[in-house]
């Protein structure tokens, strides 16, 4: 299930989470600082559990908060690394899951402390930091929308 949506700001400010977002095949999601641009593979967008953010702020007495990872979408009762190379269907809209979205320094530096340094934020979400994928249909994708893989027709979450 698509538990929350988030935009990011083209100037890099916070995310904004949103009930729903305009999905545009090969593009991404309108407004979204990646919208449209291809300097990386599965651009469009991206997905994260939101078990593996929960995980990491309980194991390090953090406040809950599931837009600390700037995905765009955080879902739950998904295992997202299945989908790298698989189509899916969330929403009804069609996307390919084209790699995993390893953590960076930007995320271990906004999830370090004085007793967690950025590469131990980084190694602690290695594999699980979200899916990067591409939008293969347009349409509006709306917080709740369920997510199926494509090939099996059997529901995800």
């Amino acid at each position: 299930m698509i538990e929350r949506i988030y935009i990011g700001a083209p100037s890099g400010d916070s995310q904004q989470e949103v009930p729903a977002v305009q999905v545009i095949a090969g593009a991404g999601i309108v407004g979204d600082r990646y919208f449209g641009r291809h300097d990386e593979p599965g651009q469009n967008i991206t997905f994260v559990e939101a078990e593996a953010i929960e995980s990491f702020q309980d194991l390090h007495a953090r406040p809950r908060d599931l837009s600390v990872t700037r995905r765009n979408v955080v879902t739950r009762g998904v295992r997202l690394n299945e989908l790298v190379g698989k189509e899916f269907i969330a929403g009804g809209l069609r996307f390919r899951g084209v790699e995993l979205c390893e953590p960076c320094l930007g995320l271990g530096q906004a999830l370090s402390s004085a007793a967690l340094a950025p590469p131990a934020v980084v190694k602690a979400f290695v594999h699980r930091a979200g899916l990067r994928a591409d939008a293969l249909s347009s349409g509006e994708l709306r917080q709740g929308a369920q997510l199926e893989c494509e090939a099996s027709g059997q529901a995800r979450a």
